[in-house]
């Protein structure tokens, strides 16, 4: 487990990360121009989130939300700047899609649980703080198992249990599983709505 965990799923990683980003790059300049044209005139949204060991690192992605303000130059509340262009991005994950470049340059792999925000560090328990212990990734135990149907303590439990249990069979059995995901847009949605922020759960 240890060398598939520190030399071979790092290798395969980063290899599939450049083939893909070789192959899509028409498709990623198209998506490109369409977020353009429909939803921000900056189409990439970046962000710092933890990594590996809580280290912070720069995520990419297409924006799927517009930058409208109001009258005093606040961003509106996300539902409000979620139009449909934006939901059809995110019900077949194409907005994850920059992050392959966080993928060929160490930071994210394609298996992991995914990176949340950095104020969620000092939220996490004990248990759920080993979701750090590993790389986080394009898709994870978590999204294959309800993505954001589950609530907080659901979500981040898989993400724990990803970290004891990573094996290059179950990474295999992830991935298969995602390609499936993917189809599944009622699981983009939290009861119908944007899933809310992570307010921290009881220490354990």
């Amino acid at each position: 487990m240890n060398f598939y965990r520190i030399i071979f799923k790092p290798i395969l990683d980063r290899f599939f990360a450049l083939i893909l980003l070789i192959i899509l790059l028409p498709l990623l300049v198209m998506i490109y121009l369409y977020v353009y044209l429909t939803i921000s005139k900056t189409p990439i949204f970046s962000q710092f989130r933890p990594g590996l060991n809580q280290k912070l690192f720069k995520l990419y992605k297409f924006k799927t939300m517009s930058d409208k303000k109001d009258n005093r130059g606040i961003l509106l509340q996300d539902e409000l700047r979620l139009n449909s262009h934006g939901r059809f991005l995110r019900s077949l994950s194409i907005d994850e899609l920059p992050e392959l470049f966080n993928i060929l340059i160490g930071e994210m792999s394609f298996i992991g649980p995914r990176p949340l925000l950095k104020e969620y560090l000092t939220l996490y328990n004990e248990r759920q703080q080993k979701r750090h212990d590993v790389k986080p990734g394009l898709t994870g135990l978590a999204q294959v198992n309800g993505r954001n149907k589950l609530n907080w303590d659901q979500k981040l439990a898989l993400d724990a249990e990803y970290s004891d249990r990573l094996s290059a069979l179950m990474d295999i059995r992830i991935l298969f599983r995602t390609v499936f995901q993917i189809f599944k847009s009622s699981e983009i949605d939290h009861n119908g709505k944007i899933m809310p922020k992570f307010e921290g759960s009881k220490k354990k």
